[in-house]
């Protein structure tokens, strides 16, 4: 099937400029804004400089014009005909700039109101084409029909983002089919095959020739003795994703065991628990990215490493992706390089370039019958693209989840890269069990290997 399509509404090149004549904020870099789209209850905050110059040209030296992007918001088709029936042409971006004289405000409380502006925006076929929106100063405060005391410089650009959507038919643990979605359309892709590694399974599965010798930083570390199997870890969990001959396309395997740091009942963050992302490669297993996890309070917290392609050799690997989730509620698992591309400073006469890669290019498959095939595999060397790469729906402690993931259509070139994203999905879902408290008791599905062999979970 073909791609979901999607947009994605891009806030940037900030800044703002006072008259001469006027009063300015106290300190010259303590101004912020909250951008919201009209009908949506989220909003985002950035920063924004304060320039000095008469042309109006942004400081090349200001760090904090280094990056462009301010704000992304991703709408979905139904959510762009929900807004087009509603509003039609008239819909809009709201901006509102506020002074935070002590630093102490941004994002947090409110800080003095500078004034607001909004930017319409007519979504018809936006999905199809790109759109530069605004590119330039604009007034604000409170009587912008006269000479207004302060300027605001921004660009708002829409553009099509097609996805790839993924739907997990049950948990993961409970080895579910997944299918892609178009719609109101399903269609299976692939199965999921939760089980446990034994111990004594030294290659991650028989067609693995990874080793503790030849891997870096010594990942795996956690397949330990048959001594250790009596201590108090949760340990060789695995999800094998196969298409639909079949064939084994995607593995996630935990290589770190989770354990309770000493005197708690919790994972922590000095010594997480890890999954290896893993590849079919020549008749074995190549990694492909490290997840690690751990808990926080109330929240999952996880990074998410990429490797190079000779990782084995040198070890290189760039973080894609560092945050927390609510263990109440859940989140997304987003990777999403738009907000880390740096771009050359701008002025108001400049053409807005984000570095938000959503361009699509054509590359044969890997000849595993897949109809996927528009991008290029995500690797650090991709990266320079930027833009939207993944998310991952994750449901809170104890409640039933069925990953949603979205791939963007860039990244997939066949039935590999798709099902490593969703290897991935599968990874960071079945984590929120694994940092669960040790006091509490897991679902029977993830207690096999610990009731057979006497493990305390």
């Amino acid at each position: 099937m073909d791609p979901c399509p999607f947009l994605r509404i891009l806030v940037g090149n900030l800044a703002l400029k006072f008259a001469p004549s006027s009063t300015k904020p106290s300190l010259s870099r303590t101004c912020y804004c909250k951008i919201k789209l009209k009908d949506f209850s989220d909003h985002q905050v950035a920063t924004v400089p304060v320039i000095h110059s008469e042309d109006g040209h942004i400081n090349t030296q200001n760090p904090e014009t280094s990056k462009s992007l301010a704000a992304c918001f991703s709408l979905t088709k139904s959510q762009i005909d929900r807004i087009i029936s509603r509003w039609g042409s008239s819909y809009k971006l709201s901006i509102e700039v506020y002074a935070d004289p002590d630093g102490s405000s941004c994002g947090l409380a409110s800080g003095k109101l500078l004034g607001r502006v909004s930017v319409a925006l007519d979504l018809h076929g936006a999905e199809s084409r790109p759109c530069v929106v605004h590119n330039g100063w604009i007034d604000i405060g409170q009587n912008r029909s006269k000479s207004s005391s302060a300027q605001l410089c921004l660009t708002v650009k829409t553009e099509p983002d097609p996805r790839f959507v993924f739907q997990f038919g049950g948990e993961p643990e409970c080895s579910p089919q997944v299918f892609q979605v178009q719609g109101s359309v399903k269609q299976a892709v692939f199965t999921c095959k939760f089980g446990f590694r034994s111990s004594s399974d030294r290659n991650l599965g028989s067609r693995s020739s990874m080793s503790e010798s030849n891997t870096p930083r010594n990942w795996l570390q956690s397949l330990r003795t048959d001594k250790d199997q009596c201590s108090k870890e949760r340990k060789g969990w695995s999800i094998t994703i196969h298409d639909l001959s079949g064939s084994p396309v995607a593995m996630a395997s935990m290589v770190t065991p989770f354990v309770p740091s000493p005197g708690s009942d919790r994972v922590c963050k000095s010594n997480p628990g890890a999954w290896l992302i893993l590849r079919p490669e020549c008749g074995t297993w190549k990694p492909w990215g490290r997840l690690e996890a751990w808990r926080e309070a109330e929240a999952l917290g996880y990074r998410f490493d990429l490797f190079s392609d000779d990782i084995t050799a040198t070890g290189t690997t760039t973080t894609v992706s560092s945050s927390t989730l609510s263990t109440k509620v859940g989140g997304k698992f987003t990777v999403d390089m738009t907000t880390t591309i740096a771009t050359p400073s701008i002025s108001p006469q400049s053409s807005c370039d984000f570095g938000s890669g959503s361009r699509s290019g054509s590359r044969p498959g890997s000849g595993s019958g897949s109809d996927f095939g528009f991008g290029v595999p995500l690797s650090p060397l991709s990266l320079h693209r930027g833009g939207f790469v993944m998310s991952s729906t994750v449901e809170g402690v104890g409640k039933c989840s069925k990953p949603e993931v979205e791939v963007g259509v860039q990244h997939v070139t066949c039935t590999e890269d798709a099902a490593a994203f969703v290897a991935l999905a599968a990874a960071m879902d079945l984590s929120m069990d694994a940092c669960r408290s040790f006091s509490q008791k897991l679902r029977k599905e993830l207690r096999q290997q610990q009731q057979t062999q006497n493990f305390v979970v």
